[in-house]
């Protein structure tokens, strides 16, 4: 964001496996955020824009085998090139923070890791789109694929793709974000999920005061 870096709000995201609890502790980190006083968006990837929601669809619903890894990386890419202009971007420079479920972290573990990408060619699209911003924090909510599968098989809707894939993605999958977090710990932060959903807040509230400096 260059010059206007100290004006410019916070993006945090927030990544892992299926049935980890994002949406939750999102929406929940967005209210704790403006009981502080911070005025602060919540959105999601694939989606968070018109054009991208879109997207969306295309990638969460229908059979595992409706896309393969690289055709799901530049669809995923497209959709956040919509986000980041039209929705992300926007809300930083007016000086409001972003609570993303989802970002290019679930590319490079989903489509990478999981899928067999090369990770090196999943971070030249990534440049491509984004140059060289990133979050300022990252929250890997972490659990066992069994846990998560499933907490996530009593959730209702169409949008089942990448939970009906087999038992070994999904554990690449969490190795990957695991990998992720070793190699990047200056941005990003485990969170055991395993825990209840209050305790996992909590755990979320004591990061983003100790990383970012605010009071919650």
């Amino acid at each position: 964001m260059g010059q206007k870096e100290l004006n410019r709000g916070r993006f945090i995201t927030f990544e892992g496996g299926e049935g980890a609890g994002k949406s939750t502790q999102v929406q929940r980190l967005v209210a704790a955020l403006a009981q502080a006083g911070i005025r602060a968006e919540r959105t999601r990837e694939p989606g968070g824009a018109e054009g991208a929601e879109e997207i969306r669809r295309l990638l969460v619903e229908g059979e595992p085998d409706r896309w393969d890894a690289l055709s799901e990386a530049l669809l995923v890419t497209a959709a956040r090139r919509a986000h980041l202009r039209s929705r992300i971007w926007p809300a930083l420079e007016r000086g409001a923070w972003v609570v993303c479920d989802r970002f290019a972290d679930s590319t490079m573990a989903y489509q990478g890791y999981g899928g067999g990408v090369p990770r090196a060619d999943l971070a030249v699209l990534y440049r491509m789109i984004a140059g060289d911003f990133a979050p300022d924090l990252t929250l890997i909510l972490d659990l066992p694929v069994e846990l998560g599968l499933q907490r996530a098989a009593t959730r209702q809707g169409n949008e089942t793709r990448f939970e009906n894939m087999d038992r070994a993605f999904h554990e690449r999958l969490r190795q990957g974000f695991l990998d992720i977090a070793r190699l990047e710990s200056h941005r990003c932060a485990i969170i055991d999920a395993a825990a209840d959903t209050d305790a996992v807040h909590h755990a979320v509230l004591g990061v983003v005061r100790s990383r970012l400096g605010i009071d919650l």
